[in-house]
């Protein structure tokens, strides 16, 4: 294939996400994605997957699943991970490359774009094959207002997708998919960084932000009393999410952030407390299924997206909410 040439047919490799062995629901989503495009090839870093996690990944249509262990202490910097994603899209012939488009990974998806010579989209919220094979993809565009199709002109194309752009599904006949092991290539330093330390974060015991289906926010209207979200969380098995107006204070993690420089979520169910609405955290969250805004301003920008608005003390409605969701499930 010459430099110009404009084709994206063959294999294409999807970057497995997983948690304690667990294949994720990102994962999945990107899977079902990669069967539309051509056969699908996962990668899978870290211990050997077991019985259940291969069968998972044959149930969603994964034929070959390329194994790479993570021996070595930097192995998780997105250095490595680029250059090991663009070693085994080489081996597989994959001209096609999909991540899940978290912050970490949009470091990973561009350094493999850098690696492979490929066309990069990040935060694409749908993919599909145009004329002559090559790779389309839609983007949201200012804070969401906008859905914009982008064409990939190169011959390889890498494209880091919005955690629950895409509902996952199984394929009718699950495959059983082909292992194929891989050396790692060394140690961390030599692709040009070094880990010097690690510091474990608190483990939460709510879901991944980026793939949770019900997300609790709250921002300026909490006053840094993030309680009663985390109470209303929970008891619905969401993950806690925040405005930059409330990390900027240092109410709470910056990792809970949602905007355009946070986190992009796209649950089944966003609620929003005293959270006004604006672009820049607009942009992060418009993609959800359902949107409930509580607000004590009737005029918060938040209640033109709003499915169903509230306006009312959020101190006064979630701990209300809560305790009736908890008197219903008892």
């Amino acid at each position: 294939m010459t430099p110009t040439e404009r084709t994206h047919a063959g294999p294409v490799l999807v970057l497995v996400d997983h948690r304690d062995g667990i294949v994720v629901d990102t994962a999945l989503e990107l899977l079902t994605v990669a069967r539309t495009l051509g056969t699908v090839h996962a990668l899978w870093r870290g211990d050997h997957p077991d019985d259940g996690a291969i069968r998972t990944l044959g149930a969603h249509g994964a034929e070959i699943v390329h194994h790479l262990a993570a021996p070595h202490a930097g192995a998780e910097l997105p250095a490595v991970v680029a250059h090991e994603l663009g070693g085994v899209a080489e081996s597989a012939l994959a001209n096609t490359v999909l991540l899940s488009s978290s912050t970490r990974h949009k470091e990973v998806a561009a350094r493999t774009a850098l690696t492979l010579g490929a066309g990069l989209v990040v935060d694409a919220v749908a993919v599909r094959r145009g004329a002559d094979a090559q790779i389309e993809a839609t983007v949201h565009a200012f804070a969401a207002t906008w859905a914009a199709r982008v064409e990939v002109a190169r011959p390889r194309a890498v494209i880091a997708m919005t955690a629950g752009a895409v509902t996952p599904s199984p394929v009718q006949e699950a495959l059983v998919p082909e292992v194929r092991p891989h050396d790692s290539g060394g140690a961390a330093d030599v692709h040009g960084v070094r880990l010097l330390e690690r510091t474990p974060r608190p483990t939460s015991h709510g879901p991944d932000l980026a793939s949770a289906r019900v997300v609790v926010a709250g921002g300026r209207g909490t006053e840094g009393d993030f309680s009663a979200v985390r109470e209303l969380a929970d008891v619905l098995g969401g993950a806690v999410g925040s405005t930059r107006v409330a990390t900027d204070e240092g109410w709470i993690g910056a990792e809970t952030q949602i905007g355009q420089t946070g986190v992009a979520v796209a649950p089944a169910l966003y609620i929003g407390a005293g959270v006004s609405g604006a672009v820049h955290h607009r942009s992060g969250m418009q993609s959800a299924g359902t949107i409930v805004a509580i607000n004590t301003d009737p005029e918060a920008p938040i209640f033109e997206l709003a499915d169903f608005g509230v306006v009312g003390d959020l101190s006064t409605v979630l701990p209300q909410l809560t305790a009736e969701l908890r008197r219903r499930r008892a």
